[in-house]
């Protein structure tokens, strides 16, 4: 949730984020040498400033690594419901 737009900075509210990830957060900016609100503040930022170009590729990427080399899901329904 963002809020108060007026002063410039906007306020984020992040719910039910996993304490693992709220762990390892806390664990790179404590290697850092800086606060975990600078920590998030910057990879926010960083992920930010990417263009749709490259989040398409960095997305392009992760789903070919997550794809199987087997068939697809769509398909072995298909061949299920033609049985």
């Amino acid at each position: 949730m963002l809020a108060d737009y007026a002063s410039g900075m906007a306020t984020l509210v992040v719910r039910n984020l996993d304490d693992q990830v709220a762990e390892r957060l806390r664990a790179q900016a404590r290697l850092k040498g800086i606060s975990l609100e600078q920590e998030v503040r910057r990879i926010l930022t960083e992920g930010s400033a990417l263009s749709r170009r490259e989040i398409a590729a960095r997305a392009a990427l992760i789903r070919a690594r997550q794809r199987p080399n087997g068939p697809r899901a769509v398909d072995l329904i298909r061949e299920d419901r033609d049985r």
